[in-house]
């Protein structure tokens, strides 16, 4: 089936959606999402696009920008083989990590650019990774806080909403935002634990390690995992292993029981972070 065209925005500027394949994380520490970023710096210089905002989640990424002499097509044909190709040889795997083509959908009022914004900025905490806004380096919420980092251009966002203590102030308020999202998050718990319970259960720190793994040692460790409260989403986000093949694989496994006083670590649980910021 042909690809559809996608539909321009009206007033150029985009939000978009990066995701790994069956939701595969395609980060496994912040050494890759350093690379990213500096990947992304690089071809921005290149093609001249507005960056408004940002946010790296460990298995997909939200953009906020504004293309100027490249179209997104090209600025993502030439970024995602740089990123996946890098990716690939540190990893020592091959193929797509990518799932498919970048989505995208056109921001063409103002009211939705101050809707998207606070949504990518809130994006760690509706998640259950960051307590409040700017914990999590990986986003341009410092960039508007403090005037930090050099790849975000603030200079709109802030003239829209007359300064900088008004744009905080409207992106820390509570909200029902609704945006073109990474749907079906399946997360009960922590990733860094459940990455934990991962490397116990199968020796494999990641998914790359994992899919390396004969089909039936996969099957087991799958259940395994499963058995040991981490959700099919999770699996699937950790191991690479598709959740339908997963839901396959579990069918009639029940969860065991906690040991006594061992708390279920979930995605809520505050993360530390260092108070550096790169970009």
């Amino acid at each position: 089936m042909p690809r559809s065209a996608r539909t321009k925005s009206a007033s150029n500027i985009y939000h978009v959606i990066l995701r790994g394949i069956n939701r595969q994380d395609i980060f496994e520490d912040d050494g890759d999402k350093h690379y990213f970023m500096t990947m992304l710096k690089h071809y921005k210089e290149i093609s001249g696009f507005k960056l408004y905002a940002f946010c790296l989640m460990s298995n997909h990424v939200h953009l906020l920008m504004e293309p100027a002499g490249d179209p997104l097509d090209l600025i993502f044909k030439r970024f995602g083989a740089k990123y996946v190709a890098w990716y690939n040889r540190k990893y020592e795997r091959s193929g797509h990590l990518f799932q498919g083509r970048y989505v995208s959908e056109g921001v063409d009022s103002e009211e939705y650019f101050r809707t998207v914004l606070r949504y990518i900025l809130q994006n760690p905490m509706k998640a259950g990774m960051e307590k409040w806004p700017g914990n999590y380096k990986w986003t341009s919420f410092r960039a508007y806080e403090k005037g930090a980092g050099s790849i975000t251009d603030t200079e709109y966002a802030l003239e829209l909403f007359g300064g900088r203590e008004a744009l905080v102030e409207f992106v820390l308020q509570a909200n029902q935002d609704h945006v073109m999202d990474e749907a079906g998050y399946d997360w009960r718990l922590r990733d860094e634990p459940a990455k934990e319970i991962m490397m116990e259960v199968s020796s494999c720190a990641t998914a790359n390690e994992f899919q390396q793994l004969d089909r039936k040692a996969r099957r087991e460790y799958v259940r395994e995992l499963y058995a040991r409260h981490l959700s099919m989403g999770q699996i699937t986000r950790l191991t690479g292993v598709p959740k339908t093949t997963v839901a396959r694989a579990v069918r009639g496994v029940q969860a065991l029981p906690p040991e006594e006083g061992t708390p279920i670590l979930r995605e809520e649980s505050a993360f530390d972070f260092e108070d550096d910021v790169i970009w």
